[in-house]
């Protein structure tokens, strides 16, 4: 498990929220809180609290969320950000954040990589997924927030170029990290980024992900809501 913080301005908690066991199992799932609510819930009450609905890729663009950007000006972009913060061996850094150098564990399928050129940075959720999920009802605002997301460091991850391009825009119910000491926590960061984000997951996906919830612990987990 990612231990580190990142150098992002992370949200302001306003409030500690618990969802109840009873208030999870019954009625039908709500907004859980606004930007800056704390939830914390057992993983598979957090799963239960999430809306489940068909997605609709209807008009999707992945220009729709603007990524890599420089959200504190400091020449390194999100990537860039994500790559130092998740860093095994920390590279160099050179003119306009060039990174050399550098060792990285890819958690998705146990391999250690050299050099940042054999890296992608994962959306946890991917933003194809997202637009399906919710995301196109948002604003531009919102869904650059979304792909940039450093203020909660389970929603991006450095993995190895192979294992991102075989997961693409899958969810859980068709992909899962071949590295099976990893599913685990891929399926905890992948309900915390839906309650983060208030999306919602289809029948098929919320079936995957109750499936391997059982097989993990069932502790709690704390999301800061980003809308």
């Amino acid at each position: 498990m990612r231990t580190f913080a990142r150098a992002a301005t992370v949200l302001t908690a306003i409030t500690t929220l618990a969802i109840p066991t009873a208030t999870a199992q019954a009625a039908a799932p709500g907004p859980l809180g606004s930007p800056g609510d704390v939830i914390t819930t057992p993983l598979q009450y957090a799963l239960k609290a999430l809306p489940v609905r068909d997605e609709d890729r209807t008009g999707y663009q992945r220009t729709s969320f603007k990524h890599w950007i420089d959200a504190d000006k400091d020449g390194c972009n999100t990537r860039a950000e994500v790559l130092k913060a998740e860093a095994f061996m920390t590279p160099e850094q050179g003119p306009n954040c060039k990174l050399t150098g550098g060792r990285w564990y890819s958690e998705y399928d146990d391999q250690y990589i050299d050099g940042a050129s054999g890296l992608d940075v994962d959306h946890r959720v991917p933003l194809a997924e997202a637009w399906d999920s919710g995301a196109s009802e948002w604003t531009a605002a919102e869904r650059q927030a979304y792909a940039n997301d450093l203020g909660d460091d389970r929603a991006l991850i450095a993995v190895s170029a192979k294992s991102n391009r075989s997961k693409a825009d899958q969810d859980p119910s068709t992909w899962m990290p071949p590295a099976e000491g990893n599913r685990c926590e891929y399926v905890r960061d992948w309900i915390v980024v839906k309650v983060r984000w208030q999306l919602a997951v289809d029948p098929s996906e919320e079936a995957a992900l109750a499936e391997n919830a059982t097989r993990c612990p069932n502790a709690p987990v704390k999301v800061t809501l980003a809308r």
